[in-house]
């Protein structure tokens, strides 16, 4: 498979708002966040960014009405950078993929303690 235009639009435009925030935004509510990936429309007029951050659901939700009010300045930041006939409009939505990752792994540990448990009481020599 070929690595499309839009792909690598949207590596660009997933550094270049990840630099805009650590460097140019100051906005307290946009700490710990980190953007996770970018999909972008086949004609290039909107990008969904993805972002995680490290706090309960009242971060995530502050953090999120943080980019959103930033959203004008990351859209005119990344028309200085991006050589494209328009800047795309910029979507925010929380990724959970890390927490479901998580979920799953505490899942697998878990099946794995309880396999071992059962190995272990199949071997013991109890008279």
């Amino acid at each position: 498979m070929e690595y499309k235009r839009k792909d690598r639009v949207g590596d660009l435009i997933k550094e270049l708002i990840s630099e805009i925030i650590v460097k140019k935004i100051r906005d307290p509510r946009l700490s710990f966040i980190t953007i996770t990936g970018v999909q972008i429309g086949d004609n290039l007029r909107l990008a969904k960014v993805f972002f995680s951050v490290i706090g309960d659901d009242q971060k995530k939700k502050d953090s999120l009405s943080g980019l959103k009010s930033a959203a004008g300045f990351i859209k005119k930041e990344l028309g200085l950078h991006l050589r494209l006939k328009y800047s795309p409009d910029i979507v925010f939505e929380y990724d959970n993929s890390l927490e479901y990752g998580n979920r799953i792994e505490r899942i697998i540990n878990s099946l794995e303690k309880s396999s071992e448990r059962v190995d272990d009481k199949k071997n013991c020599r109890c008279n």
